[in-house]
């Protein structure tokens, strides 16, 4: 999962282009970066490994000239973390073309020996890199002088014949002006946003979550459309258009769980209300099912589920306590890669309070289980503090299948409830008792607020996969790129690659 944003204004945006990149650092905390194009019609670049705050100092930002921008904030699923994977990549064929992507492509393999065949080069092993390549090779194929928003459409025509997955695009064109597009099932989100200028002129943004815009003082004007393309100038004008056949919304459900930021609002859904709704489900499945339970507190584990244990708390008449202390400083361990570090970082992020544990039963509430890893840990801390008891509650149902459209989920075998009921997971993370949501009440939750979401991507859940090609030879490619193994195997390579490079 990454973020990604685009700004074209009246005025200088390499602020923006910052400020709205920190807001969406939750989505990526392996690397970012920004590209501008100056007053000259050149690229600015500036990006690495790291946090944004650590990445752009103020020489960077000097040098990001220009009124028309993108950004990429990333955490790289195949669990890469190369300084040459950071984004947004360039091309200078047949145009200068610079390009940030959020998802996965899951015929990347395919695409890398088309853009082969079409003499062009891809450095890195990301698929963003070859979904650039992609679209420049479709622009090349037109042959025209210069870019207008028909060239531009009929392109991205081309790339959503070519390509399969999921993915939010925003891209630079020298001497054409900001690009922006999605996937034909919307599975990854992109918002539009715009603002009046002290001119008059329209000023806008698009960007992966609408809290980007927000904090800029754009206002959300909409999703960009599953299919949709839209071409902005850097005069301001907006220009779009549906360049799918068959397009049709399916949001990745997954967005609301967790990676989303409460303050956002994606396809129609206030990501904060609808997690307020997974707890009133959720409570009222404890009421149903697990009315045995004598529970005297209500403990989220920070963040994300903040919100929906709050609402649990209310409906089960129970004190909603704080009982654990997060360590800010440390990134999201769902997000981190490698088995080893995770473990570590759980007792460096969370700090009980025992005083809120001794003695009582105690409800735990996260947003989801993965590997279980942080959820065994965390019971534990519990236990230690003193717990009579520790109950569990997961907002998301049972995670049993990989995802393939741009999250870090890794491999069947490594997923702890791939093929264990939800008593032999409650038994491995030492919890006394562990109730999941439902599907249909997390699907409900998000779907009170935009009833005309009909279809989500759940494939975690149910193992049925909305994109054509998902086989078990895809499942085997993904084992040797996203198990814990394949990521220690790429790493100790690339820090040996670095050894070699600087003769140390």
């Amino acid at each position: 999962m990454c973020g990604v944003v685009g700004i074209v204004s009246s005025s200088a945006v390499n602020l923006e282009l910052y400020d709205a990149l920190t807001v969406l650092q939750h989505r990526g905390q392996d690397a970012a970066g920004i590209v501008t194009i100056d007053e000259t019609g050149c690229f600015r670049q500036r990006k690495a490994n790291g946090l944004v705050r650590d990445v752009f100092e103020q020489k960077h930002m000097r040098r990001l000239q220009g009124n028309i921008g993108i950004g990429h904030v990333r955490y790289p699923t195949a669990g890469s973390s190369s300084a040459a994977e950071a984004q947004p990549f360039y091309v200078n064929s047949p145009y200068g073309i610079a390009l940030a992507h959020n998802g996965n492509l899951t015929n990347a393999n395919e695409l890398k020996l088309k853009c082969e065949k079409a003499h062009r080069h891809v450095n890195t092993s990301s698929d963003s890199e070859i979904l650039l390549n992609i679209f420049a090779w479709k622009l090349s194929l037109l042959n025209c002088d210069e870019v207008t928003h028909e060239e531009v459409f009929e392109a991205v025509r081309g790339v959503n014949e070519e390509i399969v997955g999921a993915y939010a695009v925003v891209a630079l064109i020298i001497g054409g002006g900001l690009v922006a597009f999605r996937d034909p099932l919307g599975i990854r989100p992109l918002v539009l946003g715009q603002r009046a200028a002290s001119d008059g002129r329209m000023e806008y943004a698009v960007a992966s979550e609408s809290v980007a815009l927000s904090v800029n003082g754009f206002n959300l004007v909409r999703d960009i459309a599953p299919g949709e393309a839209i071409f902005i100038t850097p005069q301001g004008e907006l220009y779009s258009a549906i360049c799918a056949k068959e397009a049709k919304l399916q949001p990745c459900i997954f967005e609301y769980v967790y990676f989303a930021r409460p303050d956002s609002i994606m396809n129609g859904v206030s990501v904060y209300a609808a997690r307020v709704r997974m707890g009133t489900k959720l409570a009222k499945r404890i009421q149903r099912d697990f009315g045995h339970l004598d529970i005297d507190v209500v403990i989220p584990i920070p963040e994300t589920s903040c919100d929906i244990a709050v609402e649990i708390a209310r409906i089960l008449k129970v004190p909603y306590r704080q009982g654990f202390v997060k360590n800010r400083y440390i990134g999201r361990t769902f997000i981190m890669p490698g088995q080893k570090m995770r473990k570590k970082s759980v007792r460096n992020k969370l700090n009980p309070i025992p005083a809120e544990f001794a003695g009582k039963k105690v409800l735990l509430v996260d947003d989801s289980i993965v590997r279980g890893t942080t959820s065994e840990q965390i019971v534990d801390m519990a236990h230690e503090s003193g717990a009579r008891a520790v109950y569990f509650a997961s907002a998301a149902p049972e995670i049993r299948y990989p995802n393939v459209y741009g999250i870090d989920m890794p491999t069947a075998k490594e997923l702890i409830a791939s093929n264990k009921s939800a008593e032999e997971v409650g038994r491995l993370i030492h919890a006394d008792a562990l109730i999941y949501q439902t599907l249909e009440d997390l699907e409900a939750a998000v779907r009170e607020e935009n009833p005309s979401l009909t279809e989500f991507e759940t494939s975690v859940f149910t193992g049925n996969y909305i994109t054509p090609g998902i086989d078990e030879e895809y499942f085997a490619y993904l084992d040797k790129q996203r198990s814990d193994d394949a990521k220690a195997d790429k790493a100790w390579n690339e820090s040996n690659s670095d050894l070699e490079l600087f003769n140390i």
